[in-house]
């Protein structure tokens, strides 16, 4: 049986846009098993020169504004363009199987049925930022594969969804105008790092009350910012009836092409490929921690002795950092 992780078989599928090719390669990067790892490795190391020149789009919103309804009509409107998009959608992760909770397909059920679109739920896995370990590889893979527009879906506003913003070129945050309280659940933290704002569900009865939230939230972003220049643009739209969405892309666009004249979107780019660095050498080295034999041989014992009150979990984690830097120095380390 031919092995399905094959990075000699996946690169040139991925690279030709088969379908079948990129998901596969998508559960190599998402997989924690280390010999997956491995693989994955080789994967990205032979993707990556051919990734890059998609426009990069995060996503988030107070719970119940429509992302996902939003993303499918953007997404259909796209693709109607001319666009090749794809959509990373981090899930909660189930606690029992660890898997996606929401499933994608059905929430974007017109967009994931196109054959110009790919939607990949991907399961946070509990991680900060509501973005799953491998969605900077996932993206990687489908620019690889020729999709020029890539949404990321995150979970829900939060103080940790920031995260989003270091990956991406525009962040799109979607409010929800509700009794004239439109900053309702949203944090500080979010409103620093977007860069376009629209109220969705801007139709019928709700139209003017959207109209009003959007107007309070520019005198907000212009507070808060000091300075009206910078502040972000903030619309209206409705992903029901489509309107507004036309507007909100040129947004997107806008900033991007702003980005580009100063020089600043490869910058922000190197600034992020950064702090993926970073973030994969912690995962490497905490995940070497964890499995480091003496480590393992000595973690009952000293969380024993801590649960007791004989140790410090300072005087724990001397004990733990001396084991795992006996295995370094045995080579024991992967």
């Amino acid at each position: 049986m031919a092995d399905p992780y094959d990075v000699a078989t996946l690169v040139p599928g991925v690279l030709a846009g088969q379908r079948l090719h990129i998901s596969r390669a998508i559960t190599l990067v998402e997989s924690s098993r280390p010999d997956h790892r491995v693989r994955a490795r080789e994967l990205l190391r032979q993707l990556t020169p051919h990734s890059g020149r998609a426009i990069r789009v995060g996503i988030s919103g107070v719970p119940g504004a429509g992302k996902s309804t939003f993303i499918d009509a953007m997404g259909v409107r796209l693709l109607d363009r001319g666009h090749k998009v794809a959509v990373v959608a981090v899930d909660p992760s189930s606690v029992r199987t660890g898997g996606s909770i929401l499933g994608d397909r059905t929430r974007m059920g017109e967009l994931s049925t196109r054959e110009d679109a790919f939607v990949r739920p991907s399961p946070s896995g509990g991680h900060l930022g509501g973005v799953a370990r491998a969605t900077r590889e996932s993206m990687l893979v489908l620019e690889a594969a020729g999709y020029d527009v890539v949404l990321v879906e995150t979970v829900g506003v939060g103080q940790s969804e920031v995260a989003v913003s270091e990956m991406v070129d525009t962040f799109l945050m979607i409010a929800l105008a509700r009794s004239g309280d439109s900053l309702q659940g949203i944090k500080r933290g979010i409103l620093e790092r977007v860069d376009v704002i629209t109220v969705n569900k801007a139709d019928g009865d709700n139209e003017q009350e959207a109209r009003v939230a959007a107007r309070e939230l520019r005198g907000a972003m212009r507070l808060m910012m000091g300075d009206s220049d910078s502040a972000p643009a903030v619309l209206t739209c409705s992903a029901r009836t489509g309107a507004g969405l036309d507007e909100v892309w040129e947004a997107v666009r806008a900033h991007r092409a702003t980005l580009e004249a100063a020089g600043s979107l490869e910058e922000r780019r190197a600034q992020q490929q950064r702090q993926w660095l970073w973030a994969l050498t912690t995962d490497t080295v905490i995940e070497a921690l964890t499995t480091s034999p003496r480590v393992v041989q000595v973690r009952a014992e000293v969380e024993a002795r801590l649960a007791s009150g004989e140790l410090s979990a300072l005087e724990g984690t001397e004990l733990l950092v001396e084991a795992f830097a006996r295995d370094g120095a045995d080579g024991a380390w992967p």
